[in-house]
């Protein structure tokens, strides 16, 4: 058998009263993930467990059979497994996002969504500023500072706090004032740098200020093929679900034109999980899309973004797997709500859908929140989640 799961990152929503009390994916034309949903059953996930904030760090773990109660130490220590730092005793992992700043707001927690080769000239001129810790660049607005030291740090994600000053939201703990100081600083260094002068001039949002989150020690994980028993990849653009994957010991499978945005390749991360089924049992296809509309409260950016999964990922995945000869089992899920009326994660549960030829249909009619209350599978733990799908 071959398990593929495909994640909508903050897929799931809120009812929108405007649009008559319906959630995005009811607004969305999704035959497929409807059709999922329909021929197999339906349940809902608890990805974030009680006590614990509602973000993609832990809400993947737990998709990917990792329960965060156990394995869970930070998001930075996750990315660093995907930039390929090995973390040393008394690292702590940050990520270092670039942010917009503008008149002591914080602007726009993605710098209009940088490019990669953008932001890593800025991460460059940043790392020879400061001999505090060290930098790694990664993907467009998201990079890795790692420092040493004691882990007291109370930081807050830029993404739940676009809007408010940046004075109210600074580190706090022993020690903070050393990495509030470099935060502070940075715009000095940035401001007038030849990427933020040309993004100005061509009306883009320039990438001023670095922001430190997020912070976390090393964490060791079990291999995934020996706490299932099967051979497992992921496929992403973004450094945390990669490094949830090195550290998982899977197989990292790079698709090239993956952005982690709306301009994804979404037909490539189709193809690539198809390849590599041929030497793996399980998939994990991710895609940030979704999310980053909610973050911005795009609703018609957030149809489009489910609407190109649906077609251009899990459409093109059922074409494709229906000719493969593979027995094969299909699960459709978001990790968490990123609703577009408050522009941030929620830990509320997010509903799932299994499909395959041996699944006896529970008769839910589409893939949408209100029809994975009625599911078969009722409300289960994220963490839960790998060993049903084998069953």
């Amino acid at each position: 058998m071959k398990y593929i799961v495909v994640c909508g990152d903050g897929m799931a929503d809120y009812p929108i009263e405007e649009r008559g009390n319906k959630t995005v994916l009811e607004l969305s034309n999704i035959p497929n993930m409807n059709m999922i949903a329909k021929e197999g059953a339906m349940g809902e996930l608890k990805t974030v467990p009680e006590g614990f904030e509602a973000g993609s760090d832990v809400a993947n773990l737990s998709i990917l059979g990792y329960d965060p109660k156990k394995y869970y130490t930070g998001r930075g220590p996750l990315e660093a497994y995907s930039i390929g730092v090995d973390l040393n005793e008394g690292d702590i992992a940050f990520r270092c996002n670039i942010i917009t700043e503008e008149n002591g707001l914080i602007k726009d927690y993605s710098s209009g969504h940088i490019t990669t080769a953008e932001s890593t000239e800025l991460i460059k001129k940043i790392s020879e500023s400061f001999n505090v810790g060290k930098f790694y660049p990664g993907v467009s607005y998201r990079h890795l500072f790692v420092y040493n030291g004691e882990n007291s740090f109370v930081c807050t994600p830029p993404h739940d706090v676009v809007g408010q000053k940046v004075s109210d939201n600074l580190i706090k703990g022993k020690n903070a004032d050393i990495l509030n100081k470099m935060m502070l600083e940075s715009k000095k260094i940035l401001m007038d740098h030849p990427v933020n002068k040309k993004r100005i001039s061509e009306g883009k949002n320039p990438g001023n200020m670095i922001w430190f989150w997020g912070q976390g020690k090393k964490v060791y994980m079990e291999p995934f093929s020996e706490k299932f028993g099967m051979k497992g990849g992921v496929i992403s653009a973004v450094d945390l679900i990669k490094g949830i994957g090195y550290g998982a010991k899977m197989d990292v499978i790079n698709v090239p034109g993956a952005t982690g945005f709306i301009d994804t390749n979404y037909e490539g991360k189709a193809d690539y999980a198809l390849k590599a089924l041929e030497k793996n049992d399980f998939i994990y296809i991710h895609v940030e899309a979704p999310d980053e509309a909610g973050h911005a409260g795009n609703l018609e950016m957030k149809i489009k973004a489910i609407e190109d999964l649906d077609k251009r990922v899990v459409g093109r995945l059922l074409n494709k797997l229906d000719s493969s000869g593979y027995d094969y089992k299909i699960g459709i899920v978001a990790d968490h709500p990123t609703p577009i009326k408050v522009k941030t994660h929620v830990s509320d549960p997010v509903p799932f859908a299994v499909y395959s030829d041996k699944i006896e249909s529970d008769n839910s009619s589409k893939y949408t929140e209100k029809e994975a209350k009625k599911g078969r599978y009722g409300l289960i733990q994220g963490s839960e989640f790998i060993d049903l799908l084998k069953k």
